[in-house]
């Protein structure tokens, strides 16, 4: 079994919109090499609605703003390319709600290249990368959440998640310095 680096909403609507997700593109940065050279596969998830509001959930505020906000959510645009460097052996996948699972080929992707343990990382730590890790546990992986990896606009919240909620689920909470790529 291998190990994979799934990296969710890191990306240029987000990072030059929102100045917490700034934080975290630095030890990001350095981390995707050491990951790449330990054999992991690694993921990159982005977020964006078609630019006609077809996939929009009916009655969802949250979502409406995003769409609204333009180009920043819209496939196609600037807004949802990837605000890290990408190599040419890692996986996008394009994703239209928190869970980088909903609606995603991502668990295929996962399963065909012998996946069992995801590191997990970006923003909001409350959002996008809570919602993947309870998807990730659901289908039977193994979870680690990349602490300086995430952020939240909300601190508390953040330090809440990596405190309290992910350590009682078994998922296990590490700086990126710390993470190695390897199974465990």
């Amino acid at each position: 079994m291998t190990t994979a680096l799934i990296i969710g909403d890191i990306q240029q609507g987000i990072t030059s919109s929102y100045p917490f997700a700034r934080r975290v593109v630095p030890p990001l940065t350095e981390l995707l090499p050491r990951a790449r050279a330990a054999g992991a596969l690694v993921v990159f998830v982005h977020f964006a609605f078609r630019g006609n509001g077809t996939d929009l959930p009916p009655g969802n505020a949250l979502f409406r703003t995003f769409y609204e906000a333009g180009d920043a959510f819209h496939e196609g645009s600037a807004g949802p390319e990837i605000a890290l460097p990408v190599a040419d052996e890692d996986v996008v996948v394009m994703k239209r709600r928190a869970s980088a699972f909903a609606g995603t080929d991502l668990d295929l992707v996962l399963r065909a290249n012998g996946v069992g343990t995801v590191a997990i990382a970006g923003v909001a730590t409350s959002a996008m990368v809570a919602a993947t890790c309870y998807d990730a546990a659901d289908r039977g992986y193994g979870v680690t959440v990349l602490r300086d990896g995430c952020a939240d606009d909300d601190p508390a919240m953040h330090d809440f998640f990596m405190d309290a909620v992910f350590p009682s689920r078994g998922f296990e909470v590490m700086p990126c310095a710390d993470w190695r790529g390897e199974q465990h």
